[in-house]
C-alpha cells in the first residue's frame, strides 16, 4: 500500500461564521497531502508538466464525519488505490492527531490530458513505469 501523512494546523483564517472549517478548505487540504505523496512518491504536478500530460481531478466526493474547529491539530493520510485504467485514484482521512477522531473521509480521480487538452485513454509512458516501480500490479486493482 503507497501511503502518506501530513500534519494540518487549523488556522483562524479557514473557519466560517459557525466557528468550524469551512467546506471550501478542505478541497485544499486534499491538494496538500497530494503533493506530500508525490513529494514522497515521484508523482507530482511538476512531472505531469515533464511527461507533457495534466492531470486534472474529474471527481470528488468529501463525507463530513466531524466538525473541524479553529485550533485543531489535524493529520491527513492519503493512500493511493491501484486502477487499471488510466486514472490517480486517492483516498483520504483526516483525523485528529491525538485522538484519532475521523474528521472527514474523501476520494480524488484524476485522468490523464495531452498539452491540448485531449482525454488520454491509455495511461502515459512514465505513468506505467511508475506504477511497475511501486509494484502496484501486485496491489489488488480497483475495477475502475
Amino acid at each position: 500500500m503507497l501511503k502518506t501523512s501530513k500534519d494540518i494546523d487549523i488556522r483562524f483564517s479557514e473557519v466560517d461564521l459557525m466557528k468550524v472549517v469551512w467546506h471550501g478548505a478542505y478541497p485544499l487540504y486534499l491538494e496538500d497531502a497530494r503533493e506530500a505523496f508525490g513529494q514522497k512518491y515521484g508523482l507530482s504536478y511538476t512531472g505531469y508538466l515533464d511527461n507533457q500530460c495534466y492531470a486534472p481531478i474529474v471527481d470528488m466526493q468529501i463525507q463530513y464525519k466531524h466538525p473541524l474547529r479553529y485550533g485543531s491539530q489535524a493529520r491527513i493520510d492519503i493512500i493511493y488505490k491501484p486502477c487499471i485504467s488510466a486514472k490517480i485514484i486517492f483516498d483520504y482521512e483526516i483525523r485528529d492527531r491525538h485522538t484519532n477522531l475521523l474528521y472527514c473521509q474523501a476520494r480524488t480521480v484524476q485522468v490523464f490530458m495531452d498539452m491540448n487538452y485531449n482525454l488520454m485513454i491509455y495511461s502515459p509512458e512514465f505513468y506505467v513505469k511508475w506504477k511497475e516501480k511501486w509494484e502496484t500490479h501486485k496491489i489488488s486493482p480497483e475495477e475502475c
